[in-house]
């Protein structure tokens, strides 16, 4: 099954769940690949590609000084995101990146490097999930892609986890 139609079962699946993204590093690649599902405007309320320190601030409400001393591009930043997302959309669930597409020699980055995040709103204390993604020798665009595709991934494979557990109970 290809993963934006898998992505579509299992956030429709009673409860439904809705879906949001922020994105620095894949510059919309996770949204485009989430709209390739005939019917994803039930499930996915939108997204955001924040690519400034000031965007990441003012809409996914991103600390400032942290991510200022990273160059936003850090786990808690893209948590962060996330987070941010599920506020701006009022989604259930959203997912985030922050990266590098290729070497940055003035911030110390050898090669393509990025953090993905996710975030479930739910009852008591919600689930948030994070990694890091490395593709040396990477080309840019190459890059932003396994990022979506790695994202995208953790997605499909975070839901299949939280409904089955929906399931034994």
């Amino acid at each position: 099954m290809h993963p934006s139609t898998e992505l579509k079962h299992l956030l429709l699946r009673e409860p439904a769940l809705t879906l949001a993204v922020a994105e620095s590093l894949t510059c919309g690649h996770v949204q485009a690949r989430i709209g390739e599902a005939s019917g994803a405007s039930k499930y996915f309320l939108g997204g955001v590609t924040a690519y400034s320190l000031e965007q990441k601030v003012k809409l996914l409400g991103v600390d400032r000084a942290h991510a200022a001393l990273t160059n936003a591009v850090s786990r808690e930043v893209a948590e962060e995101m996330a987070r941010g997302a599920c506020a701006l959309f009022a989604s259930d669930v959203a997912v985030a990146t922050t990266g590098y597409a290729e070497p940055s020699i003035d911030d110390g980055v050898e090669g393509p490097l990025a953090w993905w995040a996710l975030h479930h709103r739910r009852r008591g204390r919600p689930a948030v999930l994070s990694g890091l993604v490395q593709f040396p020798g990477a080309g840019r665009v190459e890059m932003q892609a396994a990022v979506a595709d790695t994202v995208l991934r953790e997605l499909v494979e975070y839901l299949r986890e939280f409904r089955s557990q929906k399931t034994r109970r």
